[in-house]
């Protein structure tokens, strides 16, 4: 086990000195393009132009600005952290404001579809048999006379002592004609 880690170690320290000059110098040059600030023009009116920008110079400043922000705050300009602050959390995107009059016409189409629903519930309704004999009072009393006689549900039920409900009783009487 030893032998593994060692030859572990030594493969790592010399991946770590096989590392490039040009590598060192890239590492340090991106380090300071971080420590210097993004110039005013680039960053004046960001909030007007980010929506105009190609995607690519969007995710560009966005990359130089994220670069920007690892660095001390107290170092950043004012200019930067409104950008940044904006490009984060603006009104932009998914954030964006809903257009005028968006919600006038949601609640529009809504009453519209309530009407419809309304108008073939009703339609419905108008086409439809007549209920079952057995939603009549008098069946449904009838029910509870049977239930009665041969004691059914005697525990909470109908059969019960001391029973207070109605039983099966749940619709009005019959109309009469």
């Amino acid at each position: 086990m030893f032998v593994r880690t060692a030859s572990q170690a030594v493969r790592s320290s010399a991946a770590r000195a096989s590392v490039t000059p040009m590598a060192r110098v890239a590492a340090q040059q991106t380090r300071s393009a971080s420590e210097h600030a993004i110039a005013n023009p680039t960053l004046a009116g960001i909030e007007k132009r980010w929506e105009a920008l190609p995607p690519q110079e969007q995710a560009d400043l966005w990359m130089q600005l994220r670069d920007r922000m690892k660095v001390d705050w107290h170092e950043m300009t004012l200019q930067e952290k409104k950008a940044a602050y904006w490009i984060a959390f603006g009104a932009h995107g998914p954030r964006k404001e809903a257009p005028k009059g968006e919600g006038w016409k949601i609640a529009s189409k809504v009453v519209q579809l309530v009407a419809v629903s309304v108008g073939l519930f009703y339609t419905t309704r108008l086409f439809a048999k007549p209920p079952p004999r057995t939603m009549t009072k008098e069946w449904q009393e009838a029910s509870n006379e049977y239930a009665l006689k041969e004691n059914i549900e005697p525990i909470t039920g109908i059969s019960s002592q001391g029973y207070q409900g109605v039983g099966y009783v749940q619709s009005p009487p019959e109309k009469s004609s």
